[in-house]
Parts: structure tokens; C-alpha cells; sequence
């Protein structure tokens, strides 16, 4: 045997893969393959770098410790997801595929005798194992309808790599879990596959202040007089202006409008003039100080 060495370990398996027939599980076989290819291509993974070993439902890959794993990571989180996701859109229902992955260290040797495969010896790789046949993570994937895989990393990988928050490896979107094995516990730390759930923030603009003014009146003039009839009083606010002078006088409450006034009810500030269902003629005073003139020769301005 030779001597143990540290090794990256990942670990695929296919969800319900022993429920197809043979001629569905040699496709699903090919594309996990092809997907594994293009996700090691993608982290910068070459071929003298990895070593792997055909499960039949699934695969157990060995990488090299020059392997960056913050890199794999990535990889595993975005290209592996979107490979699944172009196949399942395009296979029949029978040929949907989704993946139970695992991302662990450990020291494994190789032990390969003639005429066979395989050999693969160590504990880390074991448990390795043993996580990703776990009900905890078989139970995630199948909670998740709407997404293709789910992917749980050893607590080394987590304490190692993903708590430290690197580059596209969000140590938030992890949760840990305790998985029973049959000789103990696991912990590991499984990927939530989208942003946790955050609280909205409380909308803290103050809007602007809006002044509500109350209706203005319209302040008018008679519609017409017959010739010769006498100049009307003032109205009650004080002594008649002197004849052919001008006289200024409060036109009652002024009002300011800030944006779009909204009015409610009745309210009237100064005279009031009431006009129902006629014509207005003459100045319409809002607010400020209106001036008016007296009669010349006998009419009026």
C-alpha cells in the first residue's frame, strides 16, 4: 500500500438513481461525467491533478493539495448548478437529474492490485462517504423541489476555507447540521442554495410637509347692471372709497399652497361672494391685497 496523502475528496451521487431503467442510468452516468469534467475545467482542475473512481450512481473524485479549494468552491456553487440546470431543461422527466455532493479533506492512500480497480483506503474518506449517504442531506435535496443539488462541506473545509469568507464563498449561506452515521455523529455544514431571509428595513423617510389650505372663495362682480343704476355699497369692511380714487383693503385670509392641495369640507377666510350655478366675471382674489377703484363718469372699470 502506498503511503497516505492529503487529499481534497469530492463525492457526487444522484438522487433516486437506482428507480430508472438501465438504458436511463448509462445517460445519466455520461452527463454526470461531462458535468464533472466542465466543473474541474472551470476551477482550473488538469487531468494529472485529479484521480477518480466510478461509483455506477455516482463518482468519488481525489484532488491534488495544490488544488486551490476556495476556487473548487466557487465552482461547485455556480457551474455545477447551472450544467444541471441546462441538462433538466432539456431531458425527459425520466432523465432528470439532481445531485447530492460532499466537499471534504482528509489522508487517503491508494492500494490498487492487479486486474482490479479501485483501492482507495483512509477513515477521512469513510466518513466522507458516510455524510453523503446521510438522511440529513437526502432530506435537504428532497426539500428542495426548485433546485438541482445540495452541497454539505466537513467541518475541516468550513473551519479551513468557507468561514473565512473568500470570494464568492458566503460563510452565511452555510448552515451546520449533525448527521448520524452508523458508527456516530458528523458535523458538517450544509449550503442553503440562496441568501437567507432578511427582514426589510423599516422606512425611515419623512415626507414633506404638506399644507392643506381650506377652500377660497371667489370674490365677483355683479353679471350686469342696468345703465344708470347707482354704484352698489362697499361691502362690509369699512368707509366707501372716496368717489374716483382708488381704496385697498384686505381681501380677507391669504393662502399658501405647498405641493398639491387636498380639500375637504368648507372653510371660508375673509368675504365670500356665493355664486351657484352662474358665470363669473371680474377678478378672482386668492389671497394678498386687492385694489379697487371708485366710478368714473359713471361707470365702472
Amino acid at each position: 500500500m502506498r503511503e497516505p496523502v492529503n487529499r481534497t475528496i469530492l463525492l457526487l451521487d444522484i438522487e433516486r438513481f437506482s428507480r430508472r431503467d438501465d438504458v436511463v442510468q448509462a445517460v445519466l452516468r455520461r452527463t454526470l461525467n461531462g458535468i464533472v469534467d466542465r466543473t474541474l475545467e472551470a476551477a482550473g482542475v488538469e487531468a494529472t491533478q485529479q484521480y477518480r473512481e466510478d461509483r455506477g450512481d455516482g463518482l468519488i473524485v481525489l484532488l491534488s493539495g495544490d488544488v486551490a479549494k476556495t476556487v473548487l468552491l466557487r465552482s461547485l456553487l455556480t457551474t455545477t448548478p447551472e450544467l444541471l440546470h441546462e441538462h433538466n431543461l432539456i431531458a425527459s422527466d425520466s432523465a432528470q437529474m439532481r445531485l447530492r455532493v460532499v466537499l471534504a479533506v482528509g489522508e487517503v492512500a491508494h492500494d490498487p492490485h492487479a486486474g482490479t480497480t479501485g483501492g482507495l483506503v483512509g477513515h477521512d474518506l469513510n466518513q466522507a462517504c458516510r455524510l453523503l449517504d446521510a438522511d440529513v442531506l437526502r432530506s435537504a435535496l428532497a426539500e428542495r423541489g426548485d433546485e438541482h443539488c445540495v452541497l454539505a462541506v466537513s467541518a475541516p473545509v468550513y473551519e479551513g476555507v468557507v468561514r473565512h469568507g473568500h470570494r464568492g464563498v458566503r460563510p452565511e449561506f452555510f448552515r451546520p447540521t449533525d448527521a448520524t452515521v452508523k458508527d456516530g455523529v458528523l458535523s458538517a455544514w450544509i449550503h442553503q442554495g440562496a441568501a437567507p431571509a432578511r427582514t426589510p428595513a423599516p422606512d425611515t423617510a419623512v415626507a414633506a410637509p404638506v399644507t392643506v389650505p381650506a377652500p377660497v372663495s371667489a370674490t365677483a362682480a355683479p353679471a350686469s347692471r342696468p345703465a344708470g343704476d347707482p354704484e352698489p355699497a362697499p361691502a362690509e369692511t369699512g368707509a366707501p372709497a372716496p368717489a374716483g380714487g382708488p381704496s385697498e383693503r384686505s381681501a380677507g385670509a391669504v393662502f399658501h399652497f405647498h405641493g398639491a392641495p387636498v380639500i375637504h369640507g368648507s372653510f371660508v377666510g375673509g368675504d365670500q361672494t356665493g355664486v351657484s350655478g352662474g358665470e363669473v366675471r371680474g377678478d378672482v382674489v386668492l389671497g394678498g391685497t386687492r385694489t379697487e377703484h371708485g366710478p368714473t363718469n359713471g361707470s365702472r372699470s
